[in-house]
């Protein structure tokens, strides 16, 4: 019989990683969580568990086909909804620092349940807007990473993530294939906050489909002008400023 479970270490071992049983526990225990708590609060329109853990866990995981995360690492999950990537990825390295970024409190608190249930001590949910973030000097140039999945184009992600990263860190913007366009309308993005196209990882999710993994790094620190407030992004974003 196909499970979730065999669902999630097929898709795993086809992107070149193993699970323990101690991991595999702890997704367990997070997809029983998001189903429960998924009847109360929006965290998913997927609620097949062999879909679950193939277009939620799997397609999370894949961000270490472009990733290899040390101890000590501090990286931030922006828009981070129901805790993907971020909550698959912390159970994957317990050692590196998450903080799960979303400004809907009632996801906030479903992932605040989740690190005390499961527990995972890693992940820190943040209540607040990325921009907000990124002009507070707590936050300002302290992630070496940030996770942006199926969240904005991408030449917004890199106003709200570009300022939050240490020189060198990373942006690992999740799209479909349609996201490559993406990358030559956001120029003015790029040149604006200093940043570059690291690489770009085309690859086939299993049981999720085409994916395209684009890695963008920080090279300098941000302009203090940005990231700019929430009404002035979007009445001028920066990829459509040519």
């Amino acid at each position: 019989m196909h499970t979730w479970l065999s669902t999630l270490r097929s898709g795993a071992a086809d992107l070149g990683l193993a699970l323990n049983n101690e991991q595999e526990t702890l997704f367990a225990r997070y997809l029983a969580l998001l189903l429960e708590r998924n009847e109360q609060i929006n965290l998913t329109a997927i609620t097949d568990t062999l879909e679950v853990a193939a277009k939620h866990f799997v397609d999370s995981l894949a961000v270490e086909t472009v990733w290899q995360p040390q101890p000590g690492d501090r990286v931030i999950d922006i828009g981070s909804g129901a805790g993907l990537p971020g909550i698959p990825l912390a159970i994957r390295h317990p050692a590196v620092s998450f903080t799960l970024n979303d400004s809907t409190r009632k996801k906030i608190a479903f992932l605040e349940e989740t690190r005390d249930a499961l527990p995972l001590p890693n992940i820190h949910p943040l209540w607040a807007r990325t921009e907000a973030l990124g002009r507070a000097p707590e936050y300002r140039g302290r992630f070496t990473a940030a996770f942006a999945r199926a969240v904005a184009h991408l030449g917004l992600l890199i106003e709200y993530a570009l300022p939050l990263l240490a020189v060198g860190g990373v942006l690992i913007a999740m799209k479909g294939p349609a996201g490559a366009a993406e990358i030559e309308q956001s120029a003015p993005a790029f040149r604006a906050l200093h940043g570059e196209i690291a690489r770009t990882c085309s690859l086939t999710v299993p049981g999720a489909g085409e994916r395209l993994l684009i890695v963008v790094r920080s090279l300098s620190p941000s302009p203090p002008s940005y990231p700019r407030d929430s009404a002035s992004i979007k009445k001028r974003p920066l990829h459509l400023d040519h």
